[in-house]
């Protein structure tokens, strides 16, 4: 089984194999021509001020295609916990409110709310591996169900549908982070009220960027509690009259947008394009079953769910060896990621066979 992707389109060094797409993917060589574009519009004055500008409705247009949205819909922050931020502040919360998390969430996720000091916000921890797990956390008192569509710990891939209903049943907001998803998994963003994802990983782009997706259709009332000058609408000018905020998830945006990682962004969601998210779902995942499938034969314990339904392109181990495991399979040609007491092997469309073989053979020698 070859790679989807062309290795030779990637800065992929001679005989390694990269497989920590769920920390870092490895860049595309495009993206030096998409760094050197934005240098010389920045130094262009207004015209390539303009040029910017094209470059970042390109990139809302790509994303609303990979997201199944529309492009007003799609802002930018500068990371997941930045827009998850925004919600947070946003909402009239009330003694007693909760929200329900898993009680493995990624901090970006949970932190700015379970920050907040007055009033406090109670956190319902859902444990254990059952999917319908977060059901029990939910009720009356719930504003937020919050969740990563699959797990950066254990590469569990959530029930999105289903937690839509429960949302619905109480009353409560889905805010969902597709960061380990976008990129290989097809998206169906609209079924959350807020959505946000990171973009250096499936979807090839750099850090500096997050995207920040607002379902106008659900909540046609929101707006955020604070706002930069990007935030007011265009032309606006003096303050007797507060500043119409703009009309769609631009909002999101108060300063001017990153622009540098958008035109890299821009390119990678160009060169996704090329390709039909079904068939690099289906290719990651043959890559992450074959994986479990021979750590299994080994006897080697996984955190992952086996059931492809409920995985997404990673394969997790927990140990407290992990970062031991990470440095002899760097020593063997074999990139995976550290952290959090576990081991991550994950998959992307320039990856093979061969790829999750060498990855199988390196972790049974470094696990002795």
């Amino acid at each position: 089984m070859n790679p989807i992707f062309d290795p030779a389109d990637f800065r992929l060094p001679a005989g390694i194999v990269h497989v920590c797409a769920g920390g870092e993917t490895a860049a595309l060589r495009s993206h030096d021509e998409a760094l050197l574009r934005y240098v010389a519009d920045k130094s262009s004055g207004l015209p390539g001020r303009t040029a910017q500008e094209r470059e970042i409705e390109a990139a809302r247009a790509g994303l609303a295609r990979l997201w199944g949205v529309q492009a007003g819909d799609i802002g930018f922050v500068s990371n997941v916990a930045e827009g998850v931020s925004i919600v947070a502040e946003s909402l009239d919360w009330r003694e007693g409110d909760s929200i329900a998390i898993d009680a493995h969430e990624y901090p970006s996720v949970v932190g700015p709310i379970a920050m907040r000091r007055a009033p406090v916000v109670a956190l319902r921890q859902a444990r254990g591996g059952e999917p319908d797990r977060l059901a029990a956390c939910v009720d009356a008192s719930t504003r937020i169900i919050a969740v990563s569509y699959v797990s950066y710990l254990t590469g569990e891939r959530l029930d999105l549908k289903a937690l839509r209903a429960l949302a619905d049943r109480v009353g409560a907001l889905l805010l969902v982070d597709f960061t380990q998803a976008s990129g290989y998994l097809p998206i169906e963003a609209s079924l959350a009220d807020f959505a946000f994802s990171a973009c250096y990983k499936w979807m090839l782009g750099i850090t500096g960027v997050a995207v920040a997706y607002w379902n106008r259709s659900r909540q046609p009332d929101w707006s955020p509690a604070s706002a930069g000058w990007h935030s007011f609408a265009p032309g606006s000018r003096g303050y007797d009259t507060l500043p119409a905020l703009q009309p769609d998830a631009m909002r999101f945006t108060r300063g001017n947008p990153a622009h540098c990682p958008i035109y890299v962004l821009n390119n990678a969601l160009s060169y996704l394009s090329q390709y039909d998210t079904g068939d690099l779902q289906r290719h990651v995942q043959t890559l992450t079953v074959a994986l479990l499938e021979a750590l299994a034969a080994s006897q080697i314990a996984v955190m992952t769910p086996a059931d492809p339904a409920r995985h997404g392109a990673s394969v997790c181990i927990a140990s407290p060896r992990a970062a031991a495991i990470v440095e002899a399979l760097n020593g063997q040609g074999v990139y995976a990621w550290n952290g959090h007491g576990r081991v991550r092997i994950s998959f992307h469309g320039y990856n093979g066979m061969d790829d999750a073989d060498r990855a199988a053979a390196a972790l049974r020698s470094a696990m002795r």
